[in-house]
């Protein structure tokens, strides 16, 4: 599964699309070019139990790594994911 980005302005989303539809998207808004904040994060059942929510987080994770960003999840799905990985992604999270 390929995991793609999309930003316009200030929102954008790391998903996964097959076929012209999207099956999992996780969204966020920049705050500055500093903060990401995630806001949501769905997957289709479809692709539920296939780990594909935390693939999402991860991807932003590593790309808020390479920008020297910080992330402050506000979505409960991804604010679950932080606090279970705790020290491997408290490099980058902002806390509130």
């Amino acid at each position: 599964m390929l995991i793609q980005q999309k930003q316009e302005g200030a929102k954008g989303s790391f998903y996964i699309k097959e076929n012209d539809k999207v099956l999992a998207e996780l969204t966020y808004s920049m705050t500055g070019t500093t903060l990401m904040i995630i806001d949501h994060t769905e997957v289709s059942d479809a692709l539920r139990g296939k780990n594909v929510g935390y693939q999402l987080v991860h991807t932003a994770v590593e790309f808020a790594r390479a920008n020297h960003i910080k992330i402050l999840p506000l979505c409960p799905f991804a604010k679950s994911v932080f606090d279970k990985k705790g020290a491997e992604f408290a490099d980058i999270l902002r806390d509130k």
